[in-house]
């Protein structure tokens, strides 16, 4: 491996957004993490990418604090040190009305999408803080539902809009040791689950009820803009980005 390449953990690395996202960081020529629950998937990511050594495969749940210590500490063992860290595992949960959520179901959901996100930021925080150059790069997988929910999704809405407070408090607390902390706002991309839904199948729930199909974007441009986000200097921080299908009912939504 090039002992200069930056290094990069992607969450959720073995599908959708966090697949496409991770071969864009391996085709810049980062070395990256690949990270998510099932082997299988990650592997055939770091396959995919032709990378050899540069892509390296970490099992891991997000909301388990040991798995995480043993993600973030595999890292730093490979490739000495983290750069960039891409939180962008995720559960939608369940499309049930509000008074039919189980505590169970709100519970999973949290863990992941929220404590998750707390969980790998606090590892890449203290590494970032203490390695030589100090200072990194955080960039958390917000939502367009963290603006607007959709119908009967409380869990996942909720645990967006918290993302916001928490890509916030990251920033601030992060100012002094070069960590820089932004968040990727996303629409429709067009995932397998979201292509069957908004494209294929019966469409997307609307407020009054009614259902419609609605446009989705091709991953690359998701993946592309977060590369773009990391390249950034540390001195400089793109906040907040709202990427999404230009004909997408966000703006108007409800």
């Amino acid at each position: 491996m090039n002992s200069n390449a930056k290094v990069a953990i992607v969450t959720g690395a073995g599908s959708g957004i966090g697949k496409q996202t991770a071969l864009a960081f391996l085709k810049e020529g980062y070395a990256v993490a690949l990270a998510g629950r099932r082997k299988e998937p990650l592997e055939t990511t770091a396959a995919e990418s032709g990378s050899g050594s540069r892509a390296l495969v970490v099992p891991t749940d997000v909301a388990d604090p040991d798995a995480v210590h043993n993600l973030f500490l595999q890292t730093t063992e490979t490739f000495g040190r983290i750069d960039v860290l891409f939180n962008n595992a995720g559960l939608f949960g369940p499309s049930v009305l509000f008074e039919d959520i189980s505590p169970e179901e709100w519970t999973a959901v949290v863990a992941t999408n929220l404590t998750g996100s707390f969980l790998c930021a606090r590892e890449a925080f203290r590494v970032m803080k203490r390695q030589n150059p100090m200072g990194g790069r955080i960039i958390n997988n917000g939502s367009i539902s963290a603006h607007v929910p959709r119908p009967n999704s409380a869990p996942y809405t909720a645990t967006k809009h918290a993302i916001t407070g928490l890509t916030k408090s990251i920033s601030l607390d992060g100012r002094k040791y070069d960590i820089a902390c932004c968040q990727i706002d996303i629409g429709n991309a067009a995932t397998d689950l979201v292509k069957d839904i908004f494209e294929e199948g019966a469409g997307a729930t609307q407020a009054d009820g009614s259902k419609v199909k609605e446009p989705t974007m091709d991953l690359d441009h998701v993946a592309r803009a977060i590369v773009h986000m990391a390249g950034l200097p540390l001195d400089v921080n793109m906040q907040f980005m709202t990427i999404m299908a230009t004909k997408m009912p966000f703006i108007g939504r409800g």
